[in-house]
């Protein structure tokens, strides 16, 4: 499956790390690494985007979650800003189709805010996947989809 941009839930320096962000920066190859160090960082919430290289889509959006701690920090409105931000990028480089790779607690955010996004701006995506990386992320998205 193919997009125009995959949405990288990073770490604040941009230069790789465990799980899913480890395995795209491996995948995209060393010149991904070497962009991300002229980004200077990410914080927390924000989104940045450079070229996807040897991925199949023409950009990486890299943002920051929040460090969970317990949830009344926070968290939820920095998770929304993150979808929030890196749907932003994505218009702005005409990215028509994104893939989000979510974690499994992100869900009930990330539906409300991608839902919220799309009714804001109806026409700006052909498709937008919120990609689940393992069963866990499979079932907390099938819930939080089955409550609205």
């Amino acid at each position: 499956m193919e997009f125009d941009a995959i949405v990288n839930a990073a770490n604040s320096s941009l230069l790789g790390g465990g799980g899913v962000d480890g395995a795209i920066h491996r995948a995209a190859g060393p010149d991904l690494v070497h962009e991300c160090r002229l980004l200077g960082g990410c914080k927390t919430g924000q989104a940045k985007v450079t070229k996807g290289y040897r991925l199949p889509a023409d950009h990486i959006i890299h943002t920051v979650g929040p460090v969970w701690r317990g949830g009344d920090n926070g968290e939820p409105e920095q998770l929304a800003s993150c979808y929030r931000e890196s749907l932003t990028r994505a218009v702005e480089k005409g990215a028509r189709s994104v893939g989000i790779h979510p974690l499994d607690r992100a869900a009930q955010v990330a539906v409300e805010t991608v839902t919220a996004v799309v009714a804001e701006k109806p026409d700006a995506f052909d498709r937008i996947a919120l990609v689940c990386f393992d069963e866990t992320a499979l079932n907390a998205f099938q819930t939080a989809l089955d409550s609205r």
